[in-house]
């Protein structure tokens, strides 16, 4: 009964998504204020329907309802409760339902929060986010519905695939959709914006929150995912230029692009086709990883092998969506006239060269995942690695860390440039001495100038607030009665900024990295990397629904004990399968990193790896997060630009 109900409900989701796709456009055409105060309560009724739906999938796993194909394909009663709850949408059925949730809660936000909109606007806003829907719905209805019966319904369900059981994987992909999905309100602004014809400085302002929400989420889910291959894959790394890791990397590129450009068009009134084209092409983006995990046609650990008719399916959506959006571009775009202007050396400037550089790597990476499936269809093979990745996009960072520092001392409107510099003396100074000194330490130019690459993304972060605050130009009590003016939009920029570069400088301290491979016996002692390794015992371990072969190991280092660890390899009986748990010992500054592999003559087979500052590459994530939610919470950006009002009776318009 509670599937049936889990069906009825994302039907009825599918009916109010199509309503609230076309009665609050054809009321914000018409002027038709029952039309349009009907969009709020239409998202919120799609997103009640979609609570009820996922709810009651969530229960059907839950209770390990086996006669829901979904179920007895991802879930098995002997799974931890976490795992049964997770394994919902760690399938392709599941993960599409999550998708239309979020979708859903997008646009209950809106209703909820949007309150200072024009109510035109909102209504054009809600619609553009009940078409998406409507689609996604009905894909997810006809062609992916996640209640389809089985029966005779086994004893026992195939359960979740082992690589999805852990806690890192479990919160990864809900957190990574808000991301993902969280860029279809800009998107919707975008829309709404071109069916109205009109775009000003306040309409900047409504998208810079979500935008930046959106980018918050968008970072904190790369960086979880990222982080769970680290630890669970035993590879080692912290990024493989997999073609699913770069899908999600894509709209972060374009979104921080539009979260930048968007300032200029509240502040400036210009850039404006190019932040609605931005919108469009960051959640276009969006949609095309979407395609690319689920269609079935990458070879990746990360996505989802699925019949390849609803591939199909998902990329007429996408056709419809990127190409009627685009089409709509086309049609508007010469409407929106910018009537802002600034000098060619300006922040809005140091803004603009900060978009060109970050949508020219991301048309790279692009490139270098899209050619290898375009080459296919000409039954041509080819792999495009992290040599193409690394000689194409690092050229491009330098310049965009060199805007990224520059920008925030410039003034805005007109500028001069040495003053400018002169002001970022100390951090040049600073980031030289890194560099020099990391050469002469390391012997790696890579890691010498990612070191001075850091450094000066750090201390440049703060050259704004240096220069408002008039550090050392004041007296203590000013710097002080300064600095606790300043905005919190002020800070929250300074600490994403200088995220970066605490991101940068673990993966320079990574470049620095040893790993060798050893096969050791109990009792004996492998000397690498400045530690000593003592394998001290072997054993076998029951757990739920695995048995784990765990190696018990001590590292030392000049004689003294550091940590015993655990590292071990789960073996699950019932899919026959294995995989890896590794053992990491962290101080921050760096990883001992042990992945157990099989046995060899009887000796345990290691690989080990000292990683330097390895931590600091999610730690920079989370601090790039931790600004952008810091940014959101001043009350200029939560509150948002007044509602447009009409000029008083008499008064010039």
């Amino acid at each position: 009964m509670i599937p049936e109900l889990g069906h009825f409900a994302l039907a009825l989701a599918v009916a109010i998504a199509a309503a609230q796709a076309v009665l609050p456009i054809i009321g914000a055409r018409a002027g038709d204020a029952r039309l349009m105060a009907a969009a709020p309560a239409l998202a919120l009724g799609q997103l009640i329907a979609m609570i009820v739906s996922f709810g009651c999938l969530i229960w059907s796993s839950v209770v390990s309802d086996f006669s829901v194909y979904d179920v007895a394909m991802n879930s098995a009663s002997n799974e931890p409760l976490f795992y049964r709850i997770t394994g919902v949408w760690g399938n392709h059925d599941g993960s599409i339902l999550l998708w239309c949730l979020v979708l859903a809660l997008c646009g209950g936000a809106v209703a909820l929060f949007g309150r200072n909109l024009p109510s035109a606007l909102r209504a054009r806003v809600i619609g553009a986010l009940g078409i998406v829907s409507a689609g996604f719905l009905l894909f997810t209805l006809t062609a992916s519905n996640p209640f389809r019966r089985l029966w005779p319904p086994p004893v026992q369900g195939a359960a979740i695939n082992p690589l999805l059981q852990d806690p890192g994987l479990a919160v990864h992909p809900p957190i990574l959709y808000i991301g993902y999905v969280g860029f279809s309100i800009p998107f919707a602004f975008a829309v709404a914006a071109l069916l109205e014809g009109r775009v000003d400085p306040m309409w900047g302002r409504w998208v810079r929150p979500w935008t930046l929400a959106a980018w918050c989420f968008l970072t904190c889910g790369i960086a979880l995912g990222s982080w769970w291959a680290y630890y669970e894959l035993g590879w080692g790394g912290y990024w493989f230029w997999d073609p699913v890791e770069n899908a999600s990397l894509l709209p972060w590129l374009t979104g921080t692009a539009l979260l930048h450009c968007a300032i200029v068009v509240e502040k400036r009134d210009t850039l404006k086709v190019w932040a609605v084209l931005l919108a469009i092409a960051t959640f276009s983006l969006s949609l095309c990883g979407t395609f690319m995990v689920r269609s079935g046609i990458l070879n990746s650990v990360h996505s989802f092998a699925v019949d390849p008719t609803q591939g199909v399916f998902i990329l007429t959506l996408l056709a419809i969506t990127i190409g009627g959006s685009l089409a709509l571009f086309a049609w508007r775009a010469p409407t929106l006239v910018a009537t802002g202007v600034f000098a060619p050396i300006s922040r809005e400037a140091a803004l603009v060269v900060n978009n060109v550089l970050l949508c020219a790597i991301c048309a790279v990476v692009f490139t270098g995942t899209a050619y290898p499936l375009l080459a296919a269809v000409f039954h041509e093979q080819l792999s495009v690695g992290p040599p193409y990745f690394h000689l194409t996009v690092v050229p491009l960072l330098i310049p965009l860390f060199a805007a990224m520092s520059v920008g925030p001392v410039l003034p805005w409107k007109r500028a001069r440039l040495a003053p400018a510099l002169l002001r970022l003396w100390w951090a040049a100074a600073a980031a030289a001495a890194v560099g020099i000194a990391a050469e002469v330490g390391v012997r790696n130019a890579f890691a010498a100038g990612g070191f001075a690459g850091a450094t000066w993304l750090i201390l440049g972060a703060f050259a704004e607030l240096a220069e408002r605050t008039r550090l050392f130009r004041t007296s203590a009590a000013g710097f002080w009665s300064r600095l606790r003016a300043q905005p919190l939009g002020v800070w929250g920029a300074a600490i994403a900024h200088a995220g970066l570069g605490v991101t940068v400088a673990g993966i320079a301290g990574m470049a620095l990295a040893q790993s060798t491979i050893v096969a050791v016996r109990p009792g004996q002692t492998i000397g690498f990397g400045g530690y000593q390794w003592t394998l001290l015992d072997e054993r076998d371990v029951p757990g739920p629904d695995y048995i784990a072969h765990v190696a018990d190991l001590r590292i030392s280092r000049d004689g003294h004990p550091i940590a015993v660890v655990h590292p071990s390899v789960r073996t699950f009986p019932e899919s026959h399968q294995s995989v890896t748990d590794t053992a990491i010992k962290t101080n921050l500054l760096r990883d001992l990193y042990i992945a157990m592999g099989g046995e060899q003559n009887g000796a345990v087979v290691l690989r080990l790896h000292v990683n330097t500052l390895a931590p600091f590459v999610w730690l920079g994530a989370l601090v790039m997060a931790a600004g952008g939610a810091l940014s959101l919470v001043d009350r200029r950006l939560r509150v948002g630009a007044p509602a447009r009002r009409a000029a008083p009776d008499g008064a010039p318009a």
